[in-house]
């Protein structure tokens, strides 16, 4: 039932995003239990998906992304 910090993180994203199986999330709760620095990571986690929910970020299309390659090596 012990996991290791790096898994702990794994598991808090996955957790995060609704992928974690029920398994896993109790692994994740016991964890956090007794691990400070990990409570504290997901904490942080959490909000900073809230702040990014909140802000309405979005990625550039591939498109976008080749168009303004482009523009930056023209400028180069």
């Amino acid at each position: 039932m012990k996991i290791s910090c790096e898994k702990a993180a794994q598991l808090c994203s996955k957790v995060q995003y609704k992928e974690a199986r029920f398994w896993e999330v109790l692994q994740l709760r016991f964890h956090l239990l007794y691990c400070q620095a990990c409570a504290k990571f997901s904490k942080r986690n959490t909000t900073l998906t809230a702040l990014c929910k909140r802000a309405r970020l979005t990625a550039l299309t591939k498109n976008q992304k080749e168009m303004m390659k482009k523009v930056v090596e023209e400028h180069l």
